[in-house]
């Protein structure tokens, strides 16, 4: 069995491009790192080892979604006030994962076990994709609310303060969904890999009631 406190679900790169922001669109890209070894110890290693380092934890992690915001907020004057206009928010993500080289000649409990750990890792990372959306959705609707200004440099104060707020309470969302993932990854983890065993069984016995 994989070392499960040491396989902690991966913690992301947050980055975000100033600006400010019609619809919050997700663009992703994905890429993976391989790792190698015919057993539970050889993949706790090459997930320690071998996953991306990152800079806020100084750490290898078994995966992790390095997100950027690009935004960006018009507003005009009409002479007398300085309305907004037009604002979106763009979230790109860049997640990497982890590859097995070895999992098609896998024993089947060890292939059970990992298959549902990387399919925990990647659900893991997708969930910072979902927590950046939800915050860029947020900045669009709070910068597109704002009141009109008497001119244009006091619009784009409040345009920068809003969105600087609810930028830190993203970063802070983000750290959370870390915090609490880690504190219940154990009991997650087996709840899954019972799941996925069960649901093996079940079809093995299906298969050989239909022979």
């Amino acid at each position: 069995m994989i070392s499960l406190r040491k396989v902690l679900a991966a913690t992301a790169i947050l980055i975000f491009a100033a600006a400010t922001a019609d619809a919050a669109t997700v663009h992703r890209t994905y890429s993976y790192y391989s790792i190698t070894g015919k057993t539970a110890a050889d993949l706790d290693k090459g997930l320690a080892r071998g996953g991306p380092l990152l800079k806020s934890t100084g750490n290898h992690h078994p995966g992790a979604a390095q997100i950027r915001f690009d935004a960006k907020a018009r507003y005009r004057s009409d002479g007398r006030a300085c309305r907004v206009t037009g604002v979106y928010v763009n979230v790109y993500a860049k997640v990497m994962l982890p590859r097995w080289k070895q999992r098609r000649k896998a024993e089947p409990q060890l292939a059970l076990v990992w298959d549902t750990l990387s399919q925990d890792i990647k659900r893991h990372e997708e969930s910072h994709i979902i927590i950046a959306r939800t915050h860029a959705s947020e900045i669009e609707r709070a910068v597109r609310a704002l009141p009109s200004r008497p001119d244009c440099a006091l619009l784009r104060a409040d345009i920068n303060k809003v969105t600087e707020q609810l930028m830190k309470a993203h970063d802070i969302a983000q750290k959370k969904f870390d915090y609490v993932e880690t504190l219940n990854f154990e009991k997650r983890f087996e709840r899954l890999l019972t799941y996925r065993l069960e649901r093996m069984i079940s079809e093995q016995r299906t298969v050989s009631s239909k022979q």
